[in-house]
């Protein structure tokens, strides 16, 4: 556990110490601390103009294009380098905002506002999916990202307590069309900070393979198609399920259950703030374990289990506790739950596919204030906290093992690190050794079987994992390859026949890997092109001898 402890804390300090990430992470606090100064300033400007139902209708636009629009939306960021898609939506979102400073000053017509919200709200449906596909390119190992999205998830929480502070000092002593400016220049601040974002390694973005239409809807294919990915996108959604029945029945539990005042609403949903931060540490001590689906599902049994308990025992000191807990699960969901996406998902999908989740969770959230006063109808409100509250843990249950499969499926920590030493791979992104170390099919073969023939087309690449190969080339003995070595780049790279027989010189075990996916990860990298030519050139050439050339 001590040596656990150390590694995650030279990850989580690790983050910092990675320019690219450390830029993305402060562009990050400003633009959420922007966002909610934004939020509050205008639901000021809506009950103003239009009184609370004015307000309710700005709510429902500035979250719609999320559900519609950022499954599509979100193609931006696989065409183009995300770092760039991320720096023009806050420009794009400065300007916005600006306008929308002009329109409070003149006293324009609310709808124009409404107007505004909209793109607005279209540009973060772009901004988060983006954000957590760039980040996997900026990480330079697993435990480096899962640090990242924990600083990223720990930023976000400070910044649901620091922006509408912040906005409501400013409301206070300034006026809306101010606040509307100090958010612009916030906006404009972050994206001058992701100016500067270089990745290494992000890879070229190819052309469409297929019609505008169909790509727009690969997001949803990928996670059709992916029964990880349908398990931990289900469960995420049924969380924010969760948490949007729990954002009203903290009102009702405040005001009816607990006696506590209108206050009582600030304080319920302070301790889940809490929890958070709390959760943020538990985070960091799990970092090395390598177990981020076990880690997910105890996240929503920590999420659910207490807002039961509230239910069976409602005193007030006993709810603030329990809602610190339920801030634990939830710092535990989103690190392990974002994570387990980026390492699972192809990288030329990513950002689709993040655009799906982000409207699956935003559907969800408000699914779930919808259902939540059928639920106090029903059940009354300690019979809708234990109804809700039992939902996650339930399911944590009921998909334990699949859950445990995804461990064992998408980290691989001997393969990984077994592919982190060839220098064809070296350079690729933590996401992309993931997959390929889950797609590897082991191979197994007995002293004096041939695994590779001279002549033969290429359809495999092979590493060594146990024993020694001799390589032979037109029946001449070429070299002996041992535990660590690898053969059949060049027939697959270079589209030949095999230039050489490889047989076992004893028992052998090796990973192979099929061509669709050997070429897929190392034509799509520059860095593993660069690397993959220079080894095919020594290798032709004669320059390392004793590696075959097949």
């Amino acid at each position: 556990m001590r040596e656990r402890l150390r590694e995650s804390k030279e990850a989580f300090s690790a983050v910092f110490s990675n320019p690219a990430l450390r830029l993305v992470e402060l562009s990050w606090t400003l633009t959420t601390t922007a966002y909610w100064v934004f939020i509050v300033a205008l639901s000021l400007f809506a009950y103003e103009e239009g009184g609370v139902a004015a307000v309710g209708v700005v709510g429902l636009i500035r979250v719609l294009p999320s559900v519609v629009a950022a499954p599509f939306a979100a193609l931006l960021g696989d065409r183009y380098p995300r770092h760039r898609v991320l720096f023009l939506v806050n420009v794009v979102r400065t300007a916005l905002i600006l306008v929308a400073a002009a329109v409070a000053l003149l006293d324009v017509h609310v709808a124009a506002i409404y107007a505004l919200t909209g793109l607005v709200g279209l540009m973060q449906s772009i901004f988060r999916p983006t954000q957590a596909a760039l980040l996997p390119a900026l990480a330079r190992s697993p435990q480096e990202l899962t640090a990242a999205n924990l600083v990223l998830t720990t930023i976000e929480s400070i910044g649901l307590f620091l922006g509408p502070a912040v906005g409501g000092v400013m409301l206070a002593l300034t006026g809306t069309d101010a606040v509307f400016v100090a958010s612009a220049i916030a906006f404009l601040l972050s994206a001058l900070l992701l100016a500067g974002v270089r990745p290494e390694r992000e890879p070229e973005r190819a052309p469409l393979k297929a019609g505008l239409l169909r790509e727009s809807f690969a997001g949803f294919s990928t996670i059709a198609r992916d029964s990880r990915l349908r398990l931990i996108v289900g469960l995420y959604g049924a969380q924010t399920l969760v948490a949007g029945a729990l954002n009203v029945l903290l009102v009702v539990v405040a005001l009816e259950l607990l006696d506590l005042g209108e206050a009582g609403i600030g304080f319920l949903n302070s301790a889940v703030g809490v929890g958070g931060l709390v959760g943020g540490f538990l985070a960091l001590a799990l970092l090395g374990r390598n177990k981020l689906a076990s880690d997910f599902a105890v996240g929503l049994v920590l999420w659910g289990v207490p807002i039961a308990l509230i239910g069976i025992f409602p005193e007030p000191a006993l709810a603030l506790v329990l809602l610190g807990v339920v801030g634990i699960g939830v710092t535990l969901v989103d690190v392990a739950g974002l994570t387990l996406l980026q390492r699972a998902v192809p990288d030329e999908v990513m950002t689709r596919v993040f655009g799906v989740v982000q409207s699956v969770f935003v559907g969800t959230l408000g699914l779930g204030a919808i259902i939540a006063p059928l639920l106090i109808k029903l059940f009354d409100v300690r019979g809708a906290l234990i109804a809700s509250g039992s939902l996650l843990p339930a399911l944590a249950l009921i998909f334990w093992r699949r859950l445990l499969a995804v461990d064992g499926d998408t980290l691989a920590p001997a393969e990984l690190a077994l592919l982190r030493r060839l220098p064809l791979f070296r350079s690729l992104p933590p996401a992309t050794l993931d997959q390929l170390a889950a797609s590897l099919i082991v191979v197994t073969a007995s002293n004096g079987d041939a695994i590779v023939r001279q002549g033969d087309s290429g359809d495999r690449f092979y590493v060594i994992a146990k024993g020694e190969v001799d390589v032979w080339t037109d029946g001449r003995h070429v070299s002996t390859l041992g535990t660590g070595d690898y053969f059949g780049e060049i027939a697959l790279l270079r589209n030949v026949p095999r230039t050489a027989t490889v047989t076992a010189k004893s028992d052998v075990e090796l990973y192979a890997l099929e061509r669709d996916e050997f070429l897929g990860a190392v034509t799509g990298h520059a860095e593993s092109v660069e690397a993959a030519d220079a080894v095919i050139a020594a290798r032709l050439a004669g320059l390392r001898p004793g590696v075959a050339s097949v």
